[in-house]
């Protein structure tokens, strides 16, 4: 019996059942909150789904060019520090993503801004620190 694949974002759950199912399937680009559209959107990034970070991203935001993801980046761990909803449509995510590339650390500490439009939530843009 194989063991299912951990999520990516953290949370104590099999990838299909958490982020994955935001990334295809029914819900696809359905995430319920600003939470989980950033939980699924750094999964995106493990997995490097650049369509979903594409679709995910506001449109007056979103890069014109296509996303490029880094040969050897290793994403390790995710923690959310704060989730804040302003209002029914605006919440605000404070995390930091921790990575490694040619044996070095790092670490994105950020808040990013999300907006509700159509019922879907998009990521519009952050503040680093």
């Amino acid at each position: 019996m194989s063991t299912p694949d951990p999520c990516p974002c953290g949370r104590p759950a099999a990838y299909a059942d958490c982020c994955g199912r935001y990334h295809a399937g029914p819900l696809r680009l359905q995430a319920p909150d600003a939470e989980a559209l950033m939980r699924s959107r750094y999964s995106a990034y493990v997995r490097e789904l650049a369509d979903y970070l594409q679709q995910t991203w506001h449109p007056s935001t979103r890069p014109a060019e296509p996303l490029h993801f880094e040969p050897g980046l290793r994403w390790l761990g995710l923690e959310v520090k704060r989730h804040r909803a302003i209002d029914a449509e605006h919440a605000e995510v404070a995390f930091v993503a921790r990575s490694k590339l040619g044996g070095r650390a790092h670490r994105l500490a950020e808040t990013g801004r999300f907006v509700r439009e159509g019922g879907r939530w998009f990521y519009v843009d952050g503040d680093l620190g």
